[in-house]
């Protein structure tokens, strides 16, 4: 028999014309003919039959089987027409990153049903949950106002939400880090507040980071340095960090290079657009604040905690703003402080405060640093580092009625309410023992077995399933770079979002490239996020009917694996990339949302060919700013 030539599958290549092997070249008697037929038929209808009783498909990721699906995605269902392979590419590269175009109209797409008019100018900056008028609405008591307060049903914009005028393409990473088009980010108030303090500078068409901070005036480098003659940031022990009140980001920016992954997060307040900067220099960070609420994060996610002078009342509110850092701090983690109270007999003049004042305030946090088991490791110079204990056997007897009720899910963190308790640690047996289980050193963590897995603390994920979820999205990503080159061009892309990040299999699959995942795992769904910290990434929860806690425009590429509800796109930049993997059905529903976004976008075929009903949408939005002359406000 002649040897059959196939050739190589691509999702834009046009299919090949069918080659038949010499069995059909010849003359079949009736016998074999009806033989042949009929396995054809039987085959037919035992596939339609597996496929109706759940059989079939491609490999499926363990974290694709634990999601639920969320109640506010859209009902309307309409046809849209699937891309063959065939059809016309798209095109992933950026054509803004010089000049700002604009004029306030829209770049072409595909003609939708459903159209989503431009916003005004004005909301370029729009953060629903976090409007700056809708929050005077609400007390100004423990900064209850600085929370996420989201639309009602009636106050919902559906509008897209415009780039300013001028806007360009951010710098590439690593120079991000240090420059920032003004254009992009048109604020100018940090620059003259913080001058003396080296947050930020305006120079010509650009705002420049020089890696200055209120309490380290000479650099984060050299400051964290200093950090780091106290406890090992270089071993691995140490991979991710939490930043509360971060200004631009800039203690997280120059752990980078350390091998260290920092969440930052600040509020939306009078330091105009900070994590909007942060964001802009491609450095993790949320709008966030330490107030009533719960951080949004899992128990024990962060390896080290950070304020440096981030004006938060740690003594405040019968130690409640301790224990939430103590809620999400690893067995055995850091917390850091420097600014006021430490070393108050060196600064209390420049502090404006009496020394009887920064005293009491010291001893305070001290008095619930104590109660939380924690010890004092060190206080040298300007800062200060506490120790959280490796388990609870040393401090249940003294503490015991402190301890928040057995019963309570220490990982529930959306919208939930903050508690006067010491959060509990998983039980161990012995003194020396880590509770939860011993993480690896960075970089073996990310594919060791996290321990919530090997501990049984995840329904539906076992050693295996982890292991096989690994391997399905190195294979899932280098499939996404034969459709998408540019996910293989350093540079083009470096703030990512995942949408319904189940494992952290994408973000780990994406790991030795120059970006980062923001890994979500959305509400609705099996948490799975205390595993993806224990694996040395980091994320968030996310209610995916509401909207994210980040300004416009911070992310380059969106990605969804089996995610029933299309975000609005208020986050990707112009000529972002969005990557969604579901039900062709679903799909078809999608495109029709990202045609009336006028983004271009196309189906294709799953990685295992055309014959899965998964397949896979990839989009790309298009660029267009406010006119010229308009104003934010």
């Amino acid at each position: 028999m002649a040897a059959v030539s196939i050739s190589p599958y691509h999702p834009t290549s046009k299919p090949p014309k069918p080659t038949f092997p010499a069995l059909f070249s010849q003359r079949l008697n009736p016998y074999t003919f009806g033989a042949v037929l009929l396995l054809c038929f039987s085959s037919y209808f035992l596939g339609v039959w597996h496929h109706g009783h759940g059989g079939g498909g491609g490999a499926t990721s363990a974290a694709t089987n634990l999601v639920s699906i969320i109640p506010c995605a859209p009902a309307t269902t309409t046809a849209a027409q699937i891309n063959t392979p065939g059809g016309k590419a798209l095109d992933f590269t950026t054509h803004h990153a010089a000049k700002g175009g604009g004029g306030g109209t829209a770049a072409g797409g595909p003609t939708a049903k459903r159209n989503f008019p431009p916003c005004a100018s004005n909301f370029s900056e729009y953060t629903p949950c976090e409007d700056r008028i809708r929050s005077l609405r609400f007390k100004r008591d423990r900064l209850i106002y600085r929370e996420r307060h989201c639309p009602a049903k009636e106050e919902i914009v559906k509008c897209r939400v415009p780039a300013p005028f001028g806007y360009r393409n951010p710098f590439t990473w690593p120079a991000s880090r240090d420059y920032a088009w003004f254009a992009n980010v048109p604020h100018k108030h940090l620059t003259v507040e913080k001058a003396v303090q080296n947050w930020i500078s305006y120079e010509g068409d650009r705002f420049r980071f020089p890696g200055g901070g209120t309490m380290f005036p000479d650099g984060a480098d050299k400051y964290i340095d200093d950090v780091g003659k106290l406890i090992n940031l270089k071993d691995g022990s140490i991979r991710t960090a939490v930043d509360t009140g971060c200004g631009v980001a800039s203690w997280g920016a120059y752990l980078l290079s350390r091998n260290i992954l920092t969440m930052s997060f600040a509020p939306r307040d009078t330091h105009e657009a900070q994590v909007q900067f942060a964001l802009e220099r491609g450095v993790p960070a949320m709008i966030g604040v330490l107030a009533s609420k719960r951080l949004p994060y899992p128990s024990r996610a962060f390896d080290m905690a950070h304020c440096s002078r981030c004006l938060i009342p740690w003594a405040e509110s019968e130690g409640q703003y301790l224990m939430e850092v103590d809620r999400i701090l690893r067995p055995g983690g850091y917390w850091i402080l420097s600014g006021p109270p430490i070393r108050w007999k060196k600064y209390w003049k420049g502090w404006e405060r009496s020394q009887e004042d920064l005293k009491s305030e010291q001893d305070k946090i001290e008095a619930v640093a104590k109660s939380l088991c924690w010890k004092k490791y060190v206080e040298k110079g300007d800062i200060a580092i506490w120790q959280k204990p490796l388990n609870h056997l040393g401090c249940s007897k003294s503490s015991r009625g402190n301890f928040c009720p057995a019963a309570q899910d220490a990982d529930k963190a959306w919208y939930t309410k903050l508690e006067t308790c010491v959060t509990n640690l998983p039980e161990v047996s012995e003194e020396e023992q880590v509770a939860g289980g011993k993480l690896a050193k960075w970089p073996q963590r990310l594919t060791s077995v996290p321990p919530r897995i090997s501990r049984g603390a995840i329904k539906g994920v076992t050693a295996e399933s982890f292991q096989k979820d690994t391997q399905l999205w190195k294979k899932r990503v280098a499939y996404y770079k034969t459709v998408n080159n540019q996910l293989d061009h350093a540079g083009r892309y470096r703030n990512l979002l995942d949408m319904n990040a189940g494992l952290g299999g994408f973000a780990a699959a994406m790991v030795k490239d120059p970006v980062w995942v923001m890994n979500v795992v959305p509400v609705h769904s099996t948490n799975t996020l205390g595993a993806v910290y224990e694996r040395g990434l980091i994320g968030t929860y996310q209610n995916w009917c509401e909207a994210m806690s980040t300004y416009p425009r911070t992310y380059d590429l969106l990605h969804a694996d089996r995610l029933f509800t299309l975000y609005d796109g208020r986050v990707l930049r112009p000529e972002g990339g969005v990557i969604l993997r579901d039900d062709v059905d679903m799909l078809v529903k999608m495109k029709k949302i990202t045609d009336g976004l006028k983004w271009e976008s196309k189906i294709v075929d799953h990685e295992d060919g055309p014959y899965e009903r998964e397949k896979l949408l990839f989009a790309v939005k298009s660029y267009w700013t406010a006119p010229a002359g308009s104003q934010l406000s």
